[in-house]
């Protein structure tokens, strides 16, 4: 088009690149345009309009702008989509107030907020969560009298679901359709999903029902959301069913689908199953992702088959698929789980060298990692390592270090480290004084630990179900039955109950006959 003579119209330009935009190829659109212009042919405000919608789609809103003052200064007015299309840019990057500031200078300017606007504020509030705004301002486009659609619906209706307030979005459904406005199955497949969330397998089947009865076939998405809610449940005969119920209506399981199902049997350790249905994938001409991998790696690395896990490992890299910072977490995880933690040093080492940047998740890993196996020394290097990097600021960093320090015996670290954290602005947390009474049980420290458990409370830390029976189970080996029981008390008094290691040890004390009438008693009660 660009060598013809004469040169085709701006119009024919525009509706290419439109049509390459729409295929999601921003970049190029970006570079044609640039073409465009060293070939001096001068854009029209439509053509300016798909280059601002590429830049939004980039996350490059600062640049819409730009094109925006380019539109101003060609003498061109900008329109509505021009405007829309900035404010879907702004809500992309979450940055709602500065979407809010736009709609506010379009009135002042004289642009009137259609739905397409309005809609897409709304869906902007909703993907960040502030779903309460977003019903707001949908009960002020209802006075406005602005017509209400089935896509606005569904938009708060999903929001409503993801917030677990079901309810409220069975109530939305009942409203729409008492005006006359028909769900469609996006709008069906939000409420499936919300009540599956809730366990409410009957009332997902009714709705599944209405649906079919109101000619809205469910899709490939709806029986996903069935399948996965099922399997993430451990029913994985149910979700079996559905499976199958899906290939006789003729729907193709896609790639969520078969990771939903390989997950859940990796879930129960059912791995034979998991990969029989990863190889059925494969047979159906489904190609296996990198979250496919992924789920399998991790099956295996907590079944402590970590050679498979590995084999898959190098299967991703024969297949040209990049290991993600997920795949090398659960591997140099299950390098750990098997007490291979030079291997786990070396995958970390090959995950940097290949351009993977390590997340939060893996130094917890790692740190993790190195204390359950009393590497203290290599813990706390790596531990300076994150000093240096500004990433230490976290108790779930410290709650591990001082569980390391009072498994191998240096209490005294642990306890300095402890102490230490509230200098380094951390609070303490339920888990961190867990740790900390443990230590001191285990060090036969009782009258510490059990003042400790007082500071809690002191300290607006409420002790949780683990800290009593940590202290329980502390007292019942150092013989101090009547402190057991008072905690025992007290545990069950807040609603928790005994953990299967507690109850074993009163059982034990019960039939040794060593303790007095009234404690068996009481013991009795409670177990």
């Amino acid at each position: 088009m660009l060598h013809m003579h004469p040169l085709p119209s701006i119009v024919d330009f525009t509706q290419l690149l439109g049509a390459i935009a729409r295929m999601k190829h921003y970049s190029v659109v970006i570079t044609l345009i640039r073409d465009m212009g060293s070939f001096g042919i001068t854009p029209n405000v439509y053509t300016l309009n798909v280059l601002i919608n590429c830049y939004c789609h980039l996350n490059r809103v600062n640049f819409g702008f730009s094109v925006l003052a380019t539109i101003l200064k060609l003498g061109y007015l900008p329109t509505q989509p021009t405007l829309n299309t900035l404010l879907k840019g702004l809500c992309l990057q979450g940055n709602i107030s500065g979407a809010v500031r736009l709609v506010e200078e379009m009135e002042n300017k004289g642009y009137q907020p259609n739905a397409i606007t309005c809609g897409t504020i709304i869906n902007g509030l909703c993907k960040n969560g502030q779903t309460g705004v977003a019903i707001k301002l949908f009960r002020k486009l209802e006075k406005r009298n602005f017509e209400q659609n089935v896509v606005l619906y569904s938009t708060v209706i999903d929001s409503l679901c993801k917030d677990r307030l079901v309810i409220e979005a069975l109530n939305l459904l009942s409203e729409m359709m008492s005006k006359g406005i028909q769900p469609n199955v996006v709008t069906y497949s939000c409420v499936i999903q919300g009540l599956c969330n809730f366990g409410q397998w009957r009332e997902a089947a009714t709705l599944l029902n209405e649906m079919e009865q109101r000619k809205i076939m469910p899709n490939v998405q709806t029986f996903n959301i069935l399948v996965d809610t099922r399997c993430k449940e451990g029913m994985l005969i149910e979700a079996k069913e559905v499976f199958d119920v899906m290939i006789q209506r003729g729907i193709d399981p896609n790639i969520v689908t078969y990771n939903s199902l390989i997950d859940g049997y990796c879930l129960q350790n059912r791995l034979d199953e998991a990969v029989k249905t990863f190889n059925m994938m494969v047979e159906k001409g489904c190609s296996p992702d990198v979250v496919s991998y992924n789920i399998l790696i991790n099956g295996y690395c907590k079944s402590k088959k970590i050679d498979e896990a590995k084999r898959l490992f190098h299967e991703m890299s024969n297949k040209g698929m990049i290991p993600n910072v997920v795949t090398y977490n659960t591997l140099i995880g299950g390098f750990f789980r098997v007490e291979r933690v030079r291997a786990a040093q070396e995958l970390f080492n090959t995950m940097r060298a290949c351009g993977q940047h390590p997340n939060l998740l893996t130094y917890v890993i790692l740190l993790d990692g190195f204390c359950k196996n009393r590497r203290i020394v290599e813990a706390m290097a790596l531990f300076q390592e994150m000093e240096e990097k500004k990433l230490d600021h976290n108790i779930v960093f410290y709650n591990i270090l001082i569980d390391g320090f009072c498994n191998v015996g240096e209490l005294t670290t642990a306890r300095e480290i402890f102490s230490g954290l509230l200098a380094k602005g951390l609070q303490p947390n339920v888990r961190t004084y867990t740790i900390m009474i443990k230590g001191f049980c285990k060090n036969e420290l009782i009258d510490e630990a059990g003042e400790l458990l007082e500071e809690m409370d002191s300290n607006g830390c409420s002790p949780d179900d683990r800290t009593y029976n940590t202290i329980i189970q502390g007292l019942l080996q150092h013989s101090d039955t009547s402190k057991a029981i008072k905690y025992l008390k007290i545990m069950v008094d807040k609603g928790f109950s005994a953990n299967a290691t507690t109850a074993t040890m009163f059982i034990d004390l019960l039939s040794s006959n060593q303790v007095d009438e009234n404690i068996q008693k009481l013991l009795l009660k409670f177990v």
